[in-house]
């Protein structure tokens, strides 16, 4: 039996649990006065090739400057932006691609996050992808997780799992991506499916960190069965 996308979803669901993606700091928030979708803006920018052990820190230090501000991001010197994203890794390209998205936000939005992601999904991500830096899987995590937009999110994760059950898709973030949203959008109503990709963005994310590694560990993997070649 081939896997599909729904059943692998609902599978690592039962396996898993919900994992409540994206993690924010809501206490943070209320007592600053602050948006949370920028801490997701932020958080996305920061994961590229690093732990998410690592943003934690770095997103820390932004905190306790009270950076977590589209105006203060933009206005700040560069240097000092670095010496706090330091523990997330390549903070020097980080440090550059989050000031100009602050700066985009600012200038052609006014900071405005309401109006910035009240548009059609494809306009918001076809600006995000023109900002150096910000590439396929940064602005589809802006868009899903900060904006609520129905896309679903191709990582090394995915594509790992894709050659190694194996799907019946090409294995560019294109091709993945369309495989996936195509089916997913005939299992579930609209109005579900951006849970669905958040969730199922997630639980991929599990399951790569546990079982579907480079080495993979396959006892006690919940798609064991399907899987029928290693990669």
């Amino acid at each position: 039996m081939k896997l599909k996308p729904s059943t692998l979803y609902k599978t690592l669901l039962n396996k898993f649990g919900p994992q409540k993606w994206w993690p924010v700091d809501e206490v943070y928030h209320k007592k600053n006065n602050s948006d949370p979708r920028f801490e997701i803006i932020i958080g996305a920018v920061l994961t590229q090739n690093t732990a998410w052990s690592n943003v934690e820190k770095a997103v820390n230090n932004l905190k306790k400057r009270d950076m977590i501000n589209i105006d203060r991001i933009s206005n700040q010197k560069l240097d000092n932006i670095k010496e706090l994203i330091k523990p997330s890794g390549f903070f020097n390209q980080k440090a550059v691609r989050l000031q100009t998205l602050s700066i985009f936000l600012r200038d052609r939005y006014k900071g405005d996050l309401d109006v910035f992601f009240s548009r059609e999904t494809d306009v918001i991500r076809k600006e995000l992808l023109s900002l150096k830096g910000i590439g396929p899987e940064t602005a589809d995590s802006i868009l899903l997780y900060a904006g609520g937009k129905p896309v679903f999110v191709v990582d090394a994760y995915t594509r790992r799992i894709c050659q190694r059950i194996p799907f019946e898709t090409d294995i560019s973030y294109e091709g993945i991506q369309r495989f996936f949203q195509n089916e997913l959008s005939e299992s579930f109503s609209k109005r579900d499916l951006n849970k669905v990709y958040n969730e199922l963005h997630a639980l991929i994310v599990v399951l790569g960190k546990n079982h579907c590694k480079k080495k993979p560990v396959c006892s006690g993997c919940p798609i064991e069965e399907f899987c029928e070649k290693l990669v």
